[in-house]
């Protein structure tokens, strides 16, 4: 019987543990090339996502004036993409789908153009042919209103000086928004270009909106796999918010548009279609086209009407209004599903508009949905952490044992 053979020698620097193909304690630290690579993955990781958001902003406001027909037609292939999914699943082709419902849009959009066109020209041309009238009307109410106030208060609080003044700044006012809202148009105009605005975005919009499938599996594989699954929970949130918000928003909008031109057309005001179009079409804007409308009318009910009556009439038609927007249209159509607050809309609409134009308007309620989704993400993810859940300190550690000859208190022996 041959004895056995003796173990291979070990090399130099080598510890027998690792000769005998032992792995280290789980106490062990780990090696030094691990760790590297997970910092330089952690910081990769930061890196691309700071680069990508530098490359974003630096985007936009380098193609701000040329990104408008492309924002435009991704809301628009974002709006159809429901009614298209629906009739690819009916058998017909995304493309003819896709054609459907640019094309229906497109008609839309055009037949409402030449029904409304006319109306508002010629309103538009009553209104800046009664300038000087309107001008002379809501100097002599404001006039009215300054004697009613004398007569009431007394001549110590309102003296005639200040009627006189009151009254010329009630004319220099109507002509100073005059001129505002003609400049204001003339830059629409520009700004809108009509050859743009019906060629470039109907034909992106149709691209965009036929590949919508392949673009988003696209975009999926592109995730990192490591939180492909955290990335797709939350941008199902943001679609569900921001669908829920822009279909409510567009229902609402047609709906007070409707409502507030019916409502001045029957309270006798002249320029009712031009200003309840554009107080109904403004309103996702919260506050903003309530107040400016109602502004606006009850300023043109002054110069028109020659009594009050007919001034709280108009005045009432926007009251009656903010009760239906509120009480009635608002929670049928949005509810409780768009988790948007009204002040964060409004905070997003003014800062988009003020970094990158018309176009960071057209972006402010979906990169304020993204920032909502990401905030309520990491909110929960807070609430279940220790750093929110822990109510007291670290144990305290138990005593160190007292050397021999000392007592427990650690003073001197007897």
């Amino acid at each position: 019987m041959s004895a056995p053979e003796p173990p291979p020698p070990s090399s130099p620097g080598s510890s027998p543990a690792s000769s005998l193909g032992s792995s280290p304690g789980p106490s062990s630290p780990p090696p030094p090339a691990a760790a590297l690579r997970g910092h330089t993955t952690r910081i990769q990781r930061m890196t691309l996502l700071g680069a990508l958001v530098v490359a974003g902003a630096a985007g936009l406001h380098l193609f701000a004036s040329v990104l408008l027909p492309f924002v435009a037609a991704a809301g628009i292939a974002y709006f159809l993409h429901p009614p298209a999914a629906r009739l690819t699943r009916l058998g017909v082709p995304r493309g003819l789908a896709a054609l459907v419902m640019v094309a229906g849009l497109l008609a839309v959009a055009l037949l409402g153009a030449l029904l409304l066109y006319p109306l508002l020209l010629a309103q538009i041309a009553i209104l800046i042919s009664r300038v000087p009238a309107y001008a002379s009307g809501i100097r002599d109410a404001a006039t009215d209103l300054v004697s009613w106030l004398q007569d009431r208060l007394g001549a110590e609080f309102v003296d005639a000086k200040l009627r006189d003044l009151v009254a010329g700044q009630a004319g220099t006012m109507l002509s100073v928004m005059t001129a505002a809202v003609t400049r204001v148009i003339g830059t629409s105009f520009a700004v809108f270009n009509v050859l743009t605005l019906l060629v470039v975005t109907p034909v992106v919009a149709f691209y965009l909106l036929r590949d919508w499938p392949e673009l988003l599996a696209r975009l999926d594989g592109w995730l990192p796999r490591r939180y492909a699954g955290v990335i797709r929970s939350q941008a199902h949130e943001v679609d569900r918010i921001l669908s829920a918000w822009l279909r409510g928003q567009a229902m609402c909008c047609v709906i007070l548009a409707l409502y507030y031109a019916l409502g001045l057309s029957l309270a006798g005001l002249d320029l009712a279609l031009i200003v309840g179009v554009t107080a109904g079409m403004i309103s996702f804007i919260p506050f903003v086209g309530s107040i400016l409308g109602c502004v606006t009318s009850i300023g043109l009910a002054m110069a028109q009407f020659h009594s009050w009556g007919e001034v709280l009439g108009v005045a009432a038609v926007f009251l009656v209004g903010q009760g239906l927007e509120n009480y009635v249209i608002y929670p049928r159509f949005l509810g409780d599903r768009v988790e948007l607050h009204a002040v964060w809309v409004l905070f997003a609409l003014f800062a988009g508009g003020a970094a990158f134009g018309f176009v960071g308007v057209l972006l402010a309620v979906p990169v304020a949905a993204a920032i909502g989704v990401v905030c309520r993400y990491w909110l929960r993810r807070y609430l279940r952490s220790p750093l929110y859940l822990e109510t007291s300190g670290p144990p305290a550690l138990p005593p160190l044992p007292s050397p021999p000859g000392l007592p427990p208190d650690g003073g001197d022996a007897p």
